[in-house]
């Protein structure tokens, strides 16, 4: 593992120090989730963006192809 160290403020630390929580493994936990809704945003953005140079098509269009395919059942 890496090692990522970070100053905060002395009075901080203390309060700290008296809730008894273990910090490192709540940080860490923060970081991933971070990372995880980073790169779920990016891949959306991607997406989204891919999406956007497909030609539109008229409202309704996967009613109608959804409707046909039922019917021919």
């Amino acid at each position: 593992m890496d090692v990522i160290s970070f100053r905060i403020p002395k009075e901080l630390k203390k309060s700290m120090k008296e809730i008894g929580i273990n910090w490192s493994e709540e940080i860490r936990k923060f970081i991933e989730a971070k990372v995880r809704e980073y790169r779920r945003k990016k891949a959306l953005e991607e997406i989204d963006a891919m999406l956007s140079g497909l030609p539109r098509v008229k409202k309704g269009t996967a009613r109608g192809y959804i409707r046909d395919d039922r019917d021919s059942n």
